[in-house]
């Protein structure tokens, strides 16, 4: 029964008498954003950095452990010729967990907020994550790895969350602070592990062997990563919530009919809009622009996740197996300007560059380039000195910026593939869908790399010349899933 006809209260919160046009409900989060937003048409920096700064903490432990992991597994005891396959399991232990519970957190953050979960998800790091770094055996660094994984929900939040403080003329650049934060941590993770791992061998005036730092080489990055996640929880607190809460905590939800017949003319499209919203997440699946999106989405990811762990191994083996024999603090340095590039380019040259091309054809010409790149990577170990070390610095420069950029543009496609309230499990699903391919990236790169190391007089693509054959083959999938009829872009794209 409409509630013009019962004469009654309607039994949600009225607007907001502020004298402002449109429907304000007063108790719900998401209205005072979206009130915000109309009010400050502007791009909400603070709001953005706050992003930056948590989504960087849930990026940073996931490949921070890759300059070290050859080393880790050795210690643990495990011959060299298996170490490429040991430590690959434990790198997709991590995106294991997350592809289990990412679909969860992402339906968790859509019923109770974006905020609680990113909260917990700091947590999750901070103590597991300072626990990696004391792990004593091989299967106690796999399961700390697995649950760091499974309770980090910070990210598919973070991305709706970041979708929602936003106008839409500004939504490029808000999902390029979130890819770009993420793509700094995936370098900058590295760069920390690189120069803190084995403390007491780098710096003995500093750390001495009989300290904790001596007897646990591998605690001290994770320490510092556990550290910042502690000032990324503080800011967690400090985000305002973008959930709408109609028809939740005590609140009636009401039928469009009552609403329509509730309110004054100029409110009844909103509210009718809004009271509609009502499909289930199943409905998801039906989504062909998000699903689309989701699939191509994922064979980049596989891609950049096995490239990350290659990158670290290639450059740390021996110079006998076609690698650079760098040491962990070279590795660090060459991903700490990767990481420094990254940041200027997406914050400054990516929104222009969207506007001006597209998401998608970014990605096209992404893909195409890095092919490319990725060509000239067997011939690298060919140079020595400082050509070596401007080669590898500007190539993995280069790679991550394009790796990005693929990534900014399909995270943009998919986020205006579907509603507000369905972008906490849409993020969830894709997140899950990454994680399974990522956690096969880094167990499958293992696997080809040891394999590559004992085929040095291969008669077709011997070492590792196949492991970048193959990096390049998975780069050229994803190029191919950018087109009709494998990605459909959103209406207005």
């Amino acid at each position: 029964m409409a509630l013009a006809e019962t004469g009654k209260e309607p039994s949600f919160p009225r607007p907001q008498d502020d004298g402002e046009e449109g429907l304000c409900f007063g108790k719900c989060p998401g209205c005072k954003i979206e009130k915000l937003k109309d009010e400050n048409t502007g791009i909400p920096y603070k709001l953005l950095f706050y992003v930056f700064v948590v989504v960087l903490s849930a990026a940073l432990p996931i490949s921070s452990l890759f300059p070290f992991l050859y080393y880790m597994i050795e210690d643990f005891g495990i011959s060299e010729v298996d170490i490429g396959l040991y430590a690959g399991f434990v790198g997709a232990t991590f995106m294991l967990g997350r592809a289990l519970t990412s679909v969860g957190w992402g339906a968790i953050a859509d019923r109770i907020g974006r905020k609680p979960v990113a909260i917990m998800g700091a947590i999750a790091v901070i103590v597991f994550n300072t626990i990696f770094g004391l792990s004593v055996n091989y299967w106690m660094a796999v399961s700390t790895r697995f649950l760091t994984g499974s309770l980090c929900g910070i990210l598919g939040p973070m991305r709706a969350y970041a979708s929602e403080i936003c106008r839409k003329e500004y939504q490029a650049l808000a999902m390029s602070v979130i890819s770009t934060s993420w793509g700094i941590g995936l370098v900058l993770g590295p760069a920390i592990g690189g120069y803190l791992a084995q403390p007491a061998e780098k710096y003995p005036s500093l750390f001495s062997e009989d300290s904790i730092f001596g007897r646990f080489p591998y605690f001290l990055p994770c320490l510092v990563i556990s550290l910042y996640t502690v000032v990324a929880l503080i800011v967690c607190f400090l985000l305002p919530e973008t959930l709408h809460i109609h028809g939740k905590n005590g609140v009636e939800s009401l039928s469009p009919a009552d609403v329509v017949d509730g309110v004054e003319e100029g409110n009844r499209e909103r509210l009718l809009g809004e009271a509609e919203q009502t499909d289930s997440w199943r409905a998801l699946f039906k989504n062909r622009p998000l699903i689309t999106s989701i699939n191509t989405y994922c064979v980049f990811q596989l891609h950049d996740m096995a490239y990350t762990e290659v990158f670290s191994l290639w450059t740390i083996s021996p110079r006998s197996y076609g690698g650079l024999s760098y040491t962990t603090a070279q590795v660090g340095s060459a991903l700490a300007v990767s990481g420094a590039g990254l940041l200027i380019f997406q914050l400054t040259l990516y929104p222009p560059l969207e506007r001006l091309v597209g998401p998608i054809m970014i990605s096209r010409y992404g893909a195409v380039l890095a092919i490319l790149l990725l060509s000239t990577f067997p011939f690298i170990p060919k140079l020595h000195g400082t050509l070596l070390t401007v080669v590898v610095d500007s190539a993995s420069l280069v790679k991550n910026v394009l790796a990005t950029s693929i990534t900014t543009g399909l995270l943009v496609l998919q986020n205006q593939s579907v509603k507000q309230e369905q972008r906490g499990v849409a993020n969830g699903l894709s997140l899950t869908s990454m994680s399974v391919f990522k956690a096969v990236g880094p167990a499958t790169a293992g696997i080809i790399f040891s394999w590559a190391q004992n085929r040095q007089t291969a008669s077709f693509l011997p070492g590792d010349d196949i492991v970048f054959f193959i990096l390049c083959c998975i780069e050229a999938l994803g190029f191919v899933l950018t087109f009709r009829p494998f990605l459909i872009p959103p209406p207005g794209y």
